[in-house]
């Protein structure tokens, strides 16, 4: 959720357009899944397999990554990807379970599009509102402990975070 996040809220701290900010996030993530989905096997096969030669087949992630699978196919990795599993991460398991690689980028359009239209309209709406919260409880206490410092020096600080 990290990564896909960052890129409206970099919009928004830019004083973009929301549109703007919205079909950059999309072409962000679409830049990810159209790599990965067409040049994934080459990566795996050059790339990944020597690096992680004794790697187990059956590990933890594996496992998850399997359940994920079984559970919500194709249509729900595509809608899980911007939140939980990543671009790259839901591109990676979709390519590894032999999907069409048309229908990965289809489904996987469709939700960076619905995702980045979600983000986007929330950090664009509430943005100045939280901004301004943050503000409001970060500057009292931010002021106090500067001013303590100021007065008493830095052993006032050091008193103030250790346990006793």
């Amino acid at each position: 959720m990290l990564k896909f996040i960052l890129g409206p809220l970099g919009g928004y701290g830019a004083h973009l357009n929301i549109v703007t900010t919205i079909l950059s996030t999309v072409a962000g993530m679409m830049t990810i899944v159209v790599l990965i989905t067409y040049f994934g096997n080459w990566l795996r096969e050059k790339v990944f397999k020597k690096l992680f030669a004794n790697r187990k087949k059956f590990s933890t992630s594996n496992r998850k990554f399997a359940g994920i699978w079984k559970k919500y196919g194709l249509f729900g990795v595509a809608a899980l990807t911007p939140i939980i599993l990543t671009p790259i991460g839901g591109t990676l398991l979709a390519v590894s379970s032999g999907s069409p690689k048309e229908k990965i980028i289809v489904y996987m359009f469709v939700s960076a599009a619905l995702w980045s239209v979600i983000f986007s309209i929330a950090i664009y709406f509430f943005g100045d509102k939280v901004h301004d919260l943050i503000e409001s409880i970060k500057d009292p206490i931010g002021s106090l402990m500067m001013e303590s410092v100021r007065r008493e020096g830095f052993r006032c600080l050091v008193s103030a975070l250790s346990v006793r």
